[in-house]
Parts: structure tokens; sequence; C-alpha cells
């Protein structure tokens, strides 16, 4: 403050001051719509939803009736479906849903993409904004649980245990096949959901692997930020972002605390944040458990700020709880997110 500001009246000064951006995100999640589960949430605040997958194919429950009639049983509870996911889950490419796209195998990548694009079109003809999706071959890579904060279970992950001894169905793909057969897809996929105004979020690589190393013969080439840089810039759209897990985000940094802000205000400033999994870990690259949001090494008040400051307006999710013991489902971990998640809300509103 300069000698002039302290001769101020406060009113004076305090209109000198720039106001900070309002708060626009909505608390969220993407656990079942089953109504039981959504009369749960509801009561605890949750206004937005993922749903859980229609169907792994394109058959009734993707149909436009299907879909209509599944935001019809999410809404009547008071919860707005914001998103729905794509049958491209974050499953290791033996169990995928539709494995020929990133295995490259024609005819059958010829018959997926035509599947995705009409999900898409029946996302839009019944009124659901928002899809999600990955482009996973490896999955979700653990090694063993470490014990956390009262005996709960942290899924884990240390490269140096990690078992590398077979390959995937994919074999060996290094980094310029992945990002052909993912350039293939999106040169199809984009252009529909840029027409029929459908946002699409994919996920980064769970976790980022050593580049030129990779994981099992596999690089995962959206496991950095420069990775996930180049995927939102290939057919750059509105309607082409990420799904951005924060948690796996924080994964990719030797310093997550220090480094995700910058990372949240480079997407978020470009509109390319569509959804956000709000957790948290302790560690770094290669070396990392999962935690409560309130008990990870990122400073989860200073990363909604980074969130409101670029004027993020979607979703806030918890994601990929702890397990504790008599948690059967995890409800109670999730409940505990959604609290922590909405008081951390009320708290940066205030700030404003």
């Amino acid at each position: 403050m300069n000698r002039r500001q302290i001769l101020l009246s406060p009113a004076a000064l305090a209109a000198q001051v720039k106001p900070r951006p309002p708060l626009k995100v909505k608390l969220g999640t993407q656990n079942s719509s089953d109504p039981s589960y959504l009369k749960i949430i509801a009561a605890l605040g949750v206004t937005h939803i993922c749903s859980e997958l229609p169907s792994r194919t394109l058959d009734e429950k993707w149909s436009v009736d299907g879909l209509r009639r599944l935001k019809e049983r999410v809404e009547s509870a008071g919860i707005q479906l914001a998103m729905v996911p794509l049958p491209l889950s974050s499953s290791v490419i033996e169990r995928a849903e539709y494995p020929s796209l990133l295995l490259g195998k024609s005819p059958e990548r010829e018959k997926a993409v035509d599947d995705i694009c009409e999900m898409i079109r029946n996302c839009a003809r019944a009124g659901i904004p928002s899809a999600k999706y990955n482009m996973s071959i490896l999955g979700v890579v653990r090694t063993a649980p470490t014990t956390g904060r009262g005996g709960a279970q942290y899924s884990t992950f240390k490269y140096s245990e990690a078992k590398q001894d077979t390959l995937t169905a994919a074999g060996t793909v290094p980094a310029d096949l992945y990002w052909e057969r993912i350039t293939w897809f999106l040169e199809r996929v984009v252009p529909v959901a840029n027409e029929f105004k459908v946002r699409i979020a994919c996920h980064p690589h769970d976790p980022g692997m050593p580049r030129g190393r990779g994981y099992k013969g596999v690089e995962t080439v959206l496991g950095s930020v420069d990775g996930l840089k180049r995927f939102v810039s290939i057919k750059e759209s509105p309607y082409h972002g990420l799904n951005f897990c924060q948690g796996t985000v924080s994964e990719m940094l030797e310093d997550p605390r220090r480094e995700i802000g910058d990372v949240i205000r480079y997407f978020g400033s470009r509109k390319k944040i569509f959804n956000v999994h709000f957790r948290n870990i302790e560690g770094r690259f290669l070396d990392f458990r999962e935690t409560l949001p309130d008990n990870g090494d990122v400073y989860m008040p200073d990363a909604l700020r980074a969130y409101r400051d670029v004027g993020y307006d979607g979703m806030l999710m918890p994601d990929h709880v702890p397990h504790i013991e008599g948690d059967v489902r995890g409800w109670q971990s999730f409940a505990y997110c959604f609290g922590y998640i909405s008081a951390l809300m009320q708290m940066i509103e205030r700030e404003g």
C-alpha cells in the first residue's frame, strides 16, 4: 500500500480494489442415478450429476427416448443431468467396450466411431449437454494399497514396484502410434460434437508414465501436461476438452501443491475444462497415493480459487475415495467429500 492509498477514505480505497470474479462451480457427482441414491445426494446439496453408463453398446438405452427417460429420472430428484459417460471407459484394453479404436483395427473401428457419433447426436436430441470418455489402453494402473488416516486403505502407485512382465493386447504402442490413433478418432468425432453442440470431455491417462519408457510397452501420451496441451489443440473446437481429473494431473507433477494452480489456469483460461474430479493425493510423479480431499499435498482452497479465477462453471465432483472398513459402497466417504467441497464453496463465495 502506498502513501496515497493510506490517505484515501475506506470507500475510495475499496473502489480501487479489483473485485474477485463470482464462483460459478456446481457440486456434482458421477455415481449411481438410482432414485434412492439421488434422494440422498440431493439432501446433501448435490445439484448436478454425470450418470452411470447407459449401456456398453449402441442400443435402446442410447436412443433419444432412452436418454430422455434417464434425464427425467435424474431430474425428478431435483438434480440436473449434466453429463453422461460414453462407452469408452478407463478399463484395460482387454475389457474395453470398443477396443478397435485404440487397436487401430479396421473395419471394426469405423463401426465403433459411427456408434460413438450417434450417441453424441442422441445426447443433443435428448437435451444432455456433455459426455465424458477415455482414450485408455492400460486402464488405471496401481500397485499395492497403503494404510492412511484412521487405517483407511489408500490407492497407491509406485512405478518402481509395478510389474511389467506382460504386454496388453495392444502390444507395444509408441507415442507416435498412440497419437495417430487418437487423432484418427478426434478427426471423426469432434466435428459431430461441434455440429450438435455437445461438449466431449476426455480423461487423462492415469497415471502418467516415464516418457520413452512407458509401461508394458505403452506410452501414456495423455499422462503429461504437455500431452494434454497437444490433445486439446487437435481439431480445435469449444466442444473438445478435458474431464479434468485434478488428482490424475497432480500425479503428473513433481510438486503438485506448487504446480497444480498453473495447470488449472492454463486449461481453464482456454475453456478446455469441462468437468473436474476434485480429488487430492500425497506424493508426486510415479510415487503417490490417493487421499480424501483435506488430507493430501494440494491445498484445495487454492485450487478452487484457480477455478473461480478462470470462470470455470461446471461440476466439481469427488473421485477415487479411500476404502474405509465398514463403508462398503463408499457412500460415507463420498458424503464426507460432498460436505468438504460444499463448505469450501461457501468459504470461497464469501471471499467475493
